[in-house]
């Protein structure tokens, strides 16, 4: 495939449950290598867009493909980190399993290889845990855990890499750890992810997606951010955006920042 070519590309995209639309009528590329964030108000398809991606469900009308094929076909090549595990803590596992959960659907039968186990820890140390194979996955902070599902996802050899608020709830400084962790990946990754830390990621950033039941995506040279005086609300401004304005907020350009919310 051409290396030039978007790794993805949305024709025509509608997406609902029963009577309720919640994505219409999507047309985005998104270029190979980019490093593009989703904003949106609350409700407004976020996190369904990356569930489209995934292949977790299927558009209504209109096509998704993604590196070449349909989300389902390519789904080894794709990395997934949800905000969060649903996790029986009572449940003993390591963080060596949780990793290794990643290598699942690239080795369905059978125990797990030796080359299986050295991929789980060379992702370990490329997300800043060498040594913590061993540990019980329960006693993790919000933010090692965090990284331990960054490891799990970096385990199956992506191309592709989905995020959804991976700094949420987290305190700054876990937060910051894993963004410059994300900008290293993006070196060999391309990387799409929702976050309300718009100025967090914004230096690096390549494209902003603005997403409220439509859709449209800008390189990041294009936006301006306004961080408000106390810090806790950021706008985003882009004059020609066609995403309709409403929803939770007066804009789709209108951000709760949850980077002073949670230290």
């Amino acid at each position: 495939m051409n290396s030039d070519s978007p790794i993805i590309s949305l024709d025509g995209v509608c997406f609902g449950y029963e009577q309720r639309e919640i994505l219409h009528d999507l047309h985005l590329q998104i270029p190979r290598g980019s490093f593009t964030v989703i904003v949106g108000p609350n409700g407004s398809g976020k996190t369904t867009l990356l569930h489209l991606l995934t292949g977790r469900v299927e558009p209504r009308h209109g096509t998704v493909p993604v590196l070449g094929g349909r989300p389902a076909d390519v789904r080894r090549r794709i990395g997934y980190v949800p905000q969060s595990l649903n996790f029986d803590t009572a449940f003993p596992a390591s963080v060596l399993d949780i990793v290794l959960m990643g290598r699942v659907d690239s080795h369905l039968f059978g125990p797990f290889r030796r080359r299986d186990k050295q991929i789980a820890l060379d992702c370990l140390k490329r997300t800043g845990l060498e040594g913590f194979a061993d540990r019980p996955f329960a006693c993790l902070s919000g933010g090692e855990r965090q990284r331990v599902l960054m490891a799990q996802a970096l385990a199956s050899q992506p191309e592709l890499l989905l995020l959804d608020e991976p700094g949420a709830n987290l305190d700054v400084t876990s937060s910051q750890t894993i963004y410059s962790l994300l900008k290293e990946l993006n070196h060999s990754l391309t990387i799409i992810l929702v976050s309300h830390n718009l100025h967090t990621v914004e230096s690096f950033a390549t494209h902003v997606i603005c997403i409220n039941h439509s859709a449209d995506i800008h390189p990041i040279g294009e936006v301006s951010t306004t961080a408000f005086a106390n810090g806790d609300w950021l706008r985003l401004f882009h004059e020609s955006c066609p995403v309709a304005h409403g929803g939770a907020y007066s804009s789709p350009h209108d951000q709760e920042d949850c980077h002073k919310q949670h230290h």
